[in-house]
Formats: structure tokens, sequence, C-alpha cells
């Protein structure tokens, strides 16, 4: 199964800014789980389309056709893979545990289960374990713990093969082992997070030496924010690679985190080149044209801090939109797009901020074309060296390039004035 551009936008349409579906959702949702990922809402179009197409060249490979046949041969037909494969007493223990659990949860079974990887990891002898072998069947990791094995996410698979397949899980008190699976194609790893000055994504990537139907690697430890991603060969969006139990770092407490308030304006003029207010159609940046400040790969929550969306017009014309995108406890990116008349957006000025600060938001536009200013909640005024100060509005404004001073008046009527230029 695959989606195309317009089934991902239809989905972005009814779907909250903040909400991304992680992989595996469908089978969870069937079993009234509530696995939620946070992410902007540009990068819903990223976790679609890469939970939803796995190879099947080589390694486990799924298939299927009308009827009752079976899922596929090599998920079942195939011995057990890894260096706990003759280890009976292990997968003895794994196919009890496995059994035990779907019959608490009320998971319905097609015939016994079938441990497809047994093998030792840093953390403890871990699973992977396919149940039945008529479609619809389960599969999931079965993670070490102090009490023994336990089963970890689960997830269908059907007629449409792989869809919603995790093929990594993180094992260990400290989240610091990934174990990922061979499914027959290359894969790429990254350990770390990190962003330029201007917010801008950095990511390392490695190939994964898979052994004996997968591998194991040592990662940072992944306590409260995931900073390792997987990604098959090319390394994009539509390549990303889903760690299984992610909702237990993002979300340990299992409840949502508070959606982040968000900011949203239209400056004075820019129905006239906007052609409508744009605020009103909840209009945000296209994915390609901020694809530099997205991390495709990985998955993240946020802290809270303000989401900005500000709409406006050059002087010269041009449309303005200002967006932020903030990922788990980093700071906030703000990102400024200017597209001309019949043009694409194009990201032209970036910063992170501190959303304490008074003047939070100062970015300066290229062709002489302003400085656009942001204080939620203030009263903004400029000046031009020692003149006199001009009122700029409330909350968001874009100012004069030749502006040298701002002055934010908070809500209990301090006032800071901050230089901005020239």
């Amino acid at each position: 199964m695959t989606m195309n551009d317009s089934e991902v936008r239809e989905i972005l349409q009814r779907a909250t800014d903040d909400l991304v579906a992680p992989a595996g959702l469908l089978g969870a949702v069937r079993r009234g789980g509530r696995r939620r990922v946070v992410r902007r809402r540009a990068v819903l179009a990223a976790v679609c389309v890469a939970v939803v197409a796995l190879p099947v060249a080589g390694g486990l490979r799924l298939a299927g056709d009308a009827g009752d046949a079976q899922v596929a041969a090599p998920l079942f037909d195939e011995p057990t893979r890894g260096d706990l494969a003759a280890d009976e007493g292990y997968l003895r223990q794994v196919r009890t545990t496995w059994d035990r659990h779907l019959k608490q949860i009320g998971e319905p079974t097609s015939g016994p289960p079938h441990v497809v990887w047994a093998g030792r990891t840093p953390a403890g002898p871990a699973a992977y374990v396919a149940d039945g072998t008529l479609r619809p069947t389960t599969v999931g990791f079965v993670e070490p713990t102090a009490d023994g094995p336990r089963v970890g996410t689960l997830t269908q698979v059907g007629d449409s093969g792989t869809d919603g397949l995790e093929q990594a899980t993180l094992l260990g008190s400290q989240r610091d082992v990934l174990l990922v699976l061979d499914f027959g194609q290359a894969v790429e790893f990254s350990p770390e997070l990190r962003f330029r000055p201007d917010g801008k994504v950095e990511r390392t990537f490695t190939p994964v030496a898979f052994r004996d139907g997968a591998a194991v690697l040592s990662v940072p430890p992944q306590r409260t924010k995931l900073t390792v991603a997987l990604a098959r060969t090319p390394v994009d969006r539509r390549n990303a690679l889903h760690i299984s139990n992610t909702s237990l770092v993002l979300f340990p407490d299992g409840k949502d985190r508070p959606a982040a308030p968000l900011f949203r304006h239209t400056l004075p003029g820019a129905e006239q080149v906007w052609g409508s207010d744009p605020a009103a159609e909840d209009v945000s940046a296209p994915a390609e044209a901020i694809a530099d400040y997205i991390d495709p790969v990985g998955s993240h929550t946020h802290n809270g801090s303000p989401r900005l969306s500000v709409y406006g017009a050059t002087p010269d014309g041009r449309r303005l939109l200002v967006e932020s995108i903030q990922y788990d406890d980093h700071p906030s990116c703000v990102i400024a797009l200017l597209a001309g008349r019949n043009l694409p957006f194009e990201a032209v000025a970036s910063m992170t901020t501190d959303w304490l600060a008074p003047l939070p938001v100062r970015l300066r536009l290229p062709d002489d074309q302003g400085i656009f200013v942001a204080a939620e909640g203030s009263a903004l005024s400029y000046r031009i060296g020692d003149g006199q100060w001009q009122d700029a509005g409330r909350n968001a404004a874009l100012l004069p390039a030749s502006a040298t001073d701002v002055r934010v008046t908070d809500a209990d009527g301090t006032a800071t004035s901050v230089p901005v230029g020239p």
C-alpha cells in the first residue's frame, strides 16, 4: 500500500497541527492503543509514506494473494535466525510469553508462533515473532526485562503486506541498545540530531552491518527524547524506518502532552497579495520549502513552546510566511519564506529563538524588504536612528529595512528597547 501526495495532504487537513501517526498506529487503534508522536504537520507526509513501503528483496519478505494463502514463505518456512536460534530453552520461553500475552489482550491467533529471529544483545536476549501462518497475522518484538521476556508493540500484517510494520526496537532500562532486523535492503543509522545556528537540521548516517538476520547497535540513552534515526537508502522521508517502542520514550506516563499554544497573525496588507485571509485557510509552508529544517527520519515531541504562524506582504508585493518548528527540548526555529506571484515559497531567513526574551523573533528579509519581528502579547514600535518612535501594532510586524531599534512593551507595561539594525 502506498499513498500519493493528494492523500497525504487530505490527511494533513483532517489532522491537528501537532499530531503525527507513528508506525503501526492502525494496529494500536484496533487494540485500543494510544500511541501518538507529536511533530509539525509538514512532517506527516514523511511518516505516512515511510511506513507503508517495505522492501521485498531478500531477507524477511512478506507477500500474499487472494483467499487464505500464507502471508509469506520466508516469514514462516525459513529457520529461526540469530545466535540463539538453537537455544530451545529460550525459544520455548519466548513462545510461552507470546501466547500468554496474546491471550491476555484478547488478540486472536491463527497458528503457532514462529520465532523469526532470536539473539543476544547487551540488554539481554531478544526475539522477533510472527503469530500464525494465515492472513491477518501479528508480529512483534519480545524484549528482555529484569522479570524475563516481555512482548512489546504488536502489528498486524494482512493483504497489504508490510503496512505499518516496524523494523527496529530499543532495548534495556536506558533504551541504549537498538535492535534492527534485516529486511533485505541497505539501512543507514544516525545516532544524533544536531542543529546549525540558523536552525537547519544536521544528521550523519553510517551503514548498518547486518549479521544473521539483524544488527545490534549501542546508542546514546534514549530516555526523554529520541536522537537516533534509521532509513533505507537513499536517506529521505520516503525511506524512513520506525522504531516500535518510541511512545515509551516520548510519553513515559502514557499521556499525551498538552498542545503547544498557537500564535497566528495576519499582518496589515496581507490580503492584497494573498487574495484572501491565509489564516482562515490555515496555510502552511510546503515541506519542500523547509526541508532543511525538518528531520524526516526521526520521531519527536515538543516542550510546549509556542507555534508561530504569521502571514504578510513585502513592499515589493511578495507573500510573506513565517513559521516555527520545535523538536523535543531544542530551541524553536523560526523561518521566514517569500513567494512571488505564481511562484513557490522559498526560505530566505531563519533563526533559533528564546521565547522568554523581550523580542523573541527578529529576522531581516533580503532585498531590503524589511525586518520581521514578533513578541506575543506585546505592543511594538520602532524608530530609525534618533527619530521618533513609530507604532507597529501588536504581537508581530514587518518593519522598514532602515529601522534601527524596536521598543517592546509587554502586558505589564514594561518597555524594552532592542537594537535591530541597520
